[in-house]
């Protein structure tokens, strides 16, 4: 396969045959994209992806939610409930490494397209299957969305102020991790095939991405026999650790270490607060948590952040402003580091992102490409992969089997 040295990178020479919507598999072929892996999207004819139809919408209609999660990628429009169309299929993935899917189990089997049948067209295949809870146990039928997973995995009885009701995360981050995991999963089978030569099926649930990423405080919960509380912006074994009120907004610190804490009373002017008995211990820190929080807000409530920013600065305390989303974008951190990457849409002009996160030094500036219209490179796949000609081409887009973007369509 050719690669572009603009946007070549280590995965450079991986072919990924992108199966998935919504948001957990895009958002994990995305990941691979960045890195250099060529990825066909096959999208379904006429509306293609169903969140390219979730606004708001850029000034030509396009999706803030599908260009967030559908950069570097090629999209082709087959239709997979036709015979041809999933032949067509079966025949990419001989030239594809990869193939990952988020339909629900057995989806995949009624298609024609089970991992027996992905294997006999290309013996060492890896097929990445991500569905919502797995492709076995009872709930494996079961519609499920990252809602679902984080409240079945107690990460919303775990979120929010004490007293509240369970509360989702801000981030979709049952999806997200979904995503990650099945990025890595990948990277981990193409790196057994090599070596063993043979085909891997990776069978990776929502549920268990997102239980995956409970930590110590599901091991808390194994250690004693009890769910651990809603803590809000605190920690449940660490004080003072979270968010305090100041004059013109709120404030983090994170003290987990004890010399941090002691700095930390200096600089606010309080070094008695580090001699008091009932705080010198992390762990009457936290057994008197309820008196030593107010005492510090009180403090805390007397200076803007600015201002504490500079103090804490000084003294080499771990805290940070607490941002909206927009103060977060402009912050000079990512502007210096070169976060926000500007890439050239066909009909939106040009358009800032986010970028790659996974940097390689001296390779950080890459060309970003846009997320595809849909079937914008139909011709261009039939073609240099399948090596078919124009007459077959439009053979198969007349028969409604595959769909190609004329430039300027709607």
């Amino acid at each position: 396969m050719d690669v572009d040295v603009d946007t070549a990178g280590p995965l450079a020479g991986v072919r990924v045959l992108d199966l998935t919507r919504v948001l957990a598999g895009p958002f994990g072929t995305m990941i691979l994209a960045d890195l250099g892996a060529d990825v066909l999207k096959i999208e379904e004819p006429g509306s293609g992806d169903g969140v390219r139809g979730i606004g708001p919408f850029y000034r030509n209609g396009l999706s803030h939610y599908f260009l967030a999660i559908n950069r570097n990628k090629r999209s082709m429009a087959v239709d997979l409930k036709s015979a041809a169309g999933r032949a067509l299929v079966l025949d990419l993935v001989e030239h594809c490494d990869v193939v990952i899917e988020n339909f629900r189990p057995g989806v995949m089997e009624r298609l024609g397209l089970s991992f027996d049948e992905l294997v006999a067209r290309r013996p060492d295949v890896v097929l990445c299957s991500i569905s919502g809870f797995g492709r076995t146990g009872p709930m494996a039928q079961m519609p499920s969305f990252d809602l679902v997973s984080q409240a079945l995995t107690g990460v919303m009885s775990i979120t929010g102020e004490p007293g509240d009701a369970p509360t989702k995360l801000g981030l979709p981050m049952g999806d997200l991790a979904g995503g990650l995991w099945g990025a890595i999963a990948v990277l981990a089978a193409l790196h057994r095939r090599d070596r063993d030569h043979t085909p891997q099926h990776i069978d990776l649930s929502l549920l268990e991405g997102l239980g995956g990423l409970l930590g110590y405080l599901g091991q808390l919960a194994l250690l004693t026999g009890h769910s651990p509380d809603r803590v809000g912006s605190r920690h449940h074994n660490v004080v003072p650790y979270g968010r305090f009120e100041v004059k013109d907004g709120h404030l983090v610190v994170a003290l987990h270490v004890g010399h941090f804490w002691r700095r930390f009373c200096r600089a606010i002017e309080r070094p008695d607060l580090a001699e008091d008995d009932r705080f010198r211990t992390s762990a009457g820190r936290v057994a008197h948590r309820d008196v030593l929080e107010p005492l510090i807000e009180d403090v805390l409530r007397t200076r803007t952040r600015a201002e504490w920013q500079e103090v804490l600065s000084a003294a080499d305390i771990p805290h940070a402003p607490v941002l909206d989303v927009r103060e977060a974008l402009e912050h000079p951190q990512l502007h210096e580091r070169g976060v926000l990457r500007e890439l050239h849409h066909p009909e939106e002009g040009e358009l800032t992102v986010y970028g790659p996160v996974i940097r390689f030094v001296g390779d950080e500036r890459r060309t970003l490409r846009p997320p595809p219209l849909l079937g914008e490179h139909t011709r261009e796949i039939c073609r240099t992969v399948l090596g078919l000609d124009d007459v077959r081409i439009d053979a198969l887009e007349a028969a409604g089997v595959v769909r190609t973007r004329v430039a300027g369509e709607e």
